[in-house]
């Protein structure tokens, strides 16, 4: 194993995670890594009592914005910027190591690769995520993960960077969704691997209501499209929504009998419908404002 950097920076982003961000920190200064932790957290107004739980661990920077003023690419690039370690880990704050090897682990995999773009880490849901959510974490992360075929996958919850590169390819900021997904599409083209760590875990997940499934969805529909990264389809809502949103909820509900989940399959239709009818809405309205 190659000798690990000296020192890495790890940029935080929370906005109340309270019940989680204390775990995440003290994991995080846990690690089995000698080197030094710059941490550096960009709250974004938080209420929670977060601020005072981010004090204990003395942040070399803590910004807090004004309410209303996150916008992703933004802060991620200014996370690159107040970086002074050669490396830089983006952690959410609600996205707890598991063990002490993932810091290690992101890092070993970072200096090993020849050309390395962001290298993310695997994550397991809490014990409390509801049955749809986790067979997407499967599809995504697990031991036979469908991800490894699709076009294009990557996820910033826990990631780490060159700084210098983060530097000279910033991330969009016209971007409110999918800003991770368009950075990293366009340093895979130009040859940076783009790859998951399966040794370095962390634990989380977050729970929808079909609500929030809809905004999410829609949001991260506009963003591929304004992107360009949208897939091609057509417009009809018995193909895009119906049909789709169907064939979702039967492979849900093929993985709830398998894990004895079979009593959220009502709610796993919902999201999926939701899921599907967001997407449709984002892409249309990107469209029309072409």
């Amino acid at each position: 194993m190659s000798s690990l950097p000296n020192k890495v920076s790890i940029v935080m982003r929370s906005y109340n995670e309270a019940w989680a961000i204390e775990d995440t920190l003290t994991q995080v200064f846990a690690q089995d890594y000698n080197g030094e932790i710059e941490l550096i957290v960009i709250d974004s107004g938080s209420t929670d009592g977060s601020h005072e739980i981010i004090r204990r661990f003395n942040p070399k920077h803590f910004i807090i914005l004004e309410p209303g003023t996150y916008v992703p690419g933004k802060v991620l690039n200014q996370g690159f910027q107040l970086a002074t370690a050669d490396w830089v880990v983006f952690l959410n704050s609600d996205a707890t190591p598991a063990n002490e090897q993932w810091l290690g682990s992101l890092l070993q995999a970072a200096i090993s690769q020849p050309k390395p773009g962001a290298l993310f880490s695997r994550q397991i849901p809490r014990p409390d995520c509801q049955a749809v959510v986790a067979h997407d974490y499967e599809k995504c992360f697990g031991p036979n993960r469908q991800s490894i075929h699709w076009d294009h996958f990557f996820s910033m919850v826990s990631c780490i960077a060159a700084r210098a590169l983060g530097v000279a390819e910033p991330i969009r900021e016209d971007l409110q969704y999918a800003e991770d997904d368009a950075w990293t599409r366009t340093l895979k083209a130009s040859g940076y691997a783009i790859e998951l760590v399966e040794n370095s875990i962390v634990i989380h997940s977050h729970n929808y209501t079909p609500e929030q499934a809809y905004k999410r969805s829609k949001g991260d529909a506009i963003a591929l499209s304004k992107a360009g990264n949208a897939p091609c389809q057509n417009d009809n809502w018995f193909t895009q929504v119906f049909l789709a949103s169907f064939l979702d909820t039967l492979r849900d509900a093929k993985y709830f009998l398998r894990t004895g989940k079979a009593s959220e399959i009502q709610h796993a239709a919902r999201i999926r419908y939701q899921q599907r009818l967001g997407r449709l809405h984002g892409t249309q309205e990107a469209l029309r404002s072409e």
